[in-house]
C-alpha cells in the first residue's frame, strides 16, 4: 500500500492503495468515481478516458502513480454545479446517449479536443473521438453533439 497525492476534479486528493493500482481503479475503488467505465480493460475502447492534465489518457493502462501530483478530470468534474457542461447539453440534445456506458469517455476525448481546438472540422472531431468506441447510437449523433458544444463554446454561452 502506499499513499496516492493528486488534484481530482479541482479537489486535492490524498488516498491509500496498493502501489501498483491504475488510475481507473484508484479513482473507481478507492474515489468512488464511478462515472469512469472499464470497457475492456486494454486501453482499445475508450470507456475508461479520463484527463490527465488536460489530455485525454485511457485511465485502465495508466498506473496511478504516473498520475501522481497532476490534475486528473473525470465526467463528475465537468458540470459546474447543476449546471452541465456544454458537451454534456450537447449529447443530450443531439441523441448521442443510448445506453450511455461509452459517454463519460467520448465526452472527454471531445473536451481534449476542444479545449485544444475550439473550432476543429468534422475530421477533427472524428479523429479526436476514434479511440472510442460506440456500439449503439453509431457516430453521427456523437459528431453533431460535439460540433454543436463547439458553437456554444464559441458564442461564451
Amino acid at each position: 500500500m502506499r499513499q496516492f497525492r493528486l488534484k481530482v476534479n479541482g479537489k486535492e486528493v490524498q488516498v491509500e492503495a496498493p502501489a501498483g493500482i491504475t488510475l481507473l481503479r484508484l479513482l473507481r475503488d478507492y474515489l468512488g468515481l464511478t462515472g469512469t467505465k472499464e470497457g475492456c480493460g486494454e486501453g482499445e475502447c475508450g470507456a475508461c478516458t479520463v484527463l490527465l492534465d488536460g489530455v485525454a489518457v485511457v485511465s485502465c493502462l495508466l498506473p496511478a502513480a504516473k498520475a501522481e501530483g497532476r490534475e486528473v478530470t473525470t465526467i463528475e468534474g465537468l458540470a459546474q454545479g447543476q449546471k452541465l457542461h456544454p458537451l454534456q447539453e450537447a449529447f443530450i440534445s443531439e441523441g448521442a446517449v443510448q445506453c450511455g456506458f461509452c459517454t463519460p469517455g467520448m465526452i472527454l476525448s471531445a473536451k481534449s479536443l476542444l479545449d485544444s481546438n475550439p473550432c476543429p472540422t468534422k475530421e477533427e472531431i472524428k479523429e479526436a473521438i476514434s479511440g472510442n468506441l460506440c456500439r449503439c447510437t453509431g457516430y453521427s449523433q456523437i459528431v453533431r453533439a460535439v460540433q454543436k458544444a463547439a458553437e456554444v463554446i464559441a458564442r461564451g454561452e
